[in-house]
């Protein structure tokens, strides 16, 4: 099989990712050859960047991180099994309440289904809703390229169902890791399916603390006073917004054409380095400096 290192969405909608970040934050990675992420979620950084030597996305979630496996060993094998499939109501009841996966394949089947067809990729069955779009949301037709895709951009990573501090423990010195832990300040177990408790915040900061000599490190966070103090010691703590847009299905128009809100996305980028401008970043610079001079000039 070919292998894909250029970027590519992720194959997941997943609440709480960073697909709207992901060009924000990649201006800060640091070159490396050792790249991991030890709450890989959705892990749209690693599908929006280029695919280094080594890799591996860990996360909790035992259903996704199968999901990822299945996608990554057995691509046909799962795109045989969604063929024909469609986006309805009555297929998504079935496969939350009544589809009983007997293998890892039956798992993989559910898990993609009802993640792609869920509103806003919300995987925790209590909250687990009917939420596709044909407008907004990738058609049953499409789902074949996009497990292709994924598949080949998975070849070689090593997936795994760790406990997070475990991951930071063993990753190779020298290494850079990606973190983006569910917020600390909000109600995130409507969200997901192994939210994080207040221990699991302070876990993480000791580990992070603990291991900051070893390798370089990137964590998004809610910005609030708490995760400030928290992560006092780190060498960078920016402010950070960008633009994003909750697109809303047939079912929640209520009746109007509204395609979506626009929203602001503000959180923090903490980092235990300084990081260096990116050619991009420096050329944007550049045009919004010439930008303001032309002004001045009128």
């Amino acid at each position: 099989m070919n292998i894909i290192r250029h970027d590519i969405n992720s194959p997941f909608r997943y609440a709480g990712g960073k697909f709207y970040a992901r060009k924000l934050i990649i201006e800060y990675v640091p070159k490396h050859n050792s790249y991991i992420e030890p709450l890989a979620g959705g892990a749209s950084i690693f599908f929006a960047k280029k695919k280094v030597e080594q890799n591996w996305l860990n996360d909790i979630d035992g259903d996704l991180i199968n999901c990822l496996m299945v996608i990554r060993d057995y691509p046909d094998k799962l795109i045989g099994r969604l063929e024909g499939e469609v986006a309805t109501k009555e297929r998504h009841y079935y496969y939350k309440n009544e589809f009983k996966a007997q293998t890892e394949l039956d798992r993989a089947v559910r898990w993609f289904y009802l993640n792609r067809t869920s509103y806003s990729g919300i995987m925790n069955m209590q909250n687990c809703f009917w939420g596709y779009g044909e407008k907004y949301s990738m058609r049953p037709e499409n789902w074949p390229r996009n497990i292709h895709r994924t598949s080949k951009k998975l070849q070689d990573v090593k997936l795994t169902t760790l406990d997070f501090e475990k991951v930071i423990d063993e990753a190779e010195d020298g290494s850079f890791l990606f973190l983006d832990p569910p917020y600390f300040g909000a109600d995130q177990d409507k969200f997901y399916s192994h939210p994080f408790a207040y221990g699991d915040h302070l876990r993480l900061c000791k580990s992070l603390k603990n291991s900051r000599g070893r390798f370089s490190f990137l964590l998004t966070y809610d910005n609030s006073a708490e995760i400030r103090h928290m992560y006092e010691w780190a060498e960078t703590i920016l402010d950070k917004e960008w633009n994003y847009t909750i697109n809303r299905t047939d079912d929640q128009k209520n009746g109007t054409n509204q395609k979506g809100t626009r929203y602001k996305g503000k959180e923090l980028f903490i980092m235990n380095y300084a990081p260096k401008r990116t050619e991009e970043m420096q050329l944007v610079l550049l045009r919004e400096s010439r930008r303001r001079y032309e002004s001045l000039k009128k």
